[in-house]
């Protein structure tokens, strides 16, 4: 098994998991050089709010969106948005992600802004 069919496995597993509770939940994708953070409705069908490294307003302030510094001000901006749109409260899929540098760092930064895990 590599490294990438591993980690769809774990989120095969949280995603039944949260299905199974029917509650809006903050989706979370990264890679090498962007992050990207998506509110997702609890029918999984629609996305309500996202905010990505690669939005015109976040690259241009930005050196490197691969970076602890961008996710944190993703998570800022997705928490923002959320409560926007009237969202206080989501399930938190780190899409098998390990919990750890950019992917804290986006969901310390949604937490300080208002959203509630």
């Amino acid at each position: 098994m590599d490294k990438k069919s591993a980690r769809l496995r774990r989120a095969r597993k949280t995603r039944a998991k949260i299905a199974e509770l029917k509650v809006v939940r903050l989706c979370i994708n990264r890679t090498n050089s962007h992050i990207y953070a998506q509110i997702i409705d609890a029918s999984g069908g629609k996305v309500l709010a996202s905010a990505s490294t690669v939005e015109v307003e976040v690259h241009k302030e930005l050196a490197n969106g691969g970076n602890v510094a961008a996710a944190a001000i993703i998570g800022k901006r997705i928490a923002e948005k959320a409560k926007s749109v009237g969202i206080e409260t989501v399930a938190f899929d780190r899409s098998g992600f390990q919990y750890h540098g950019r992917v804290k760092a986006l969901a310390d930064a949604a937490r300080e802004n208002g959203l509630k895990f």
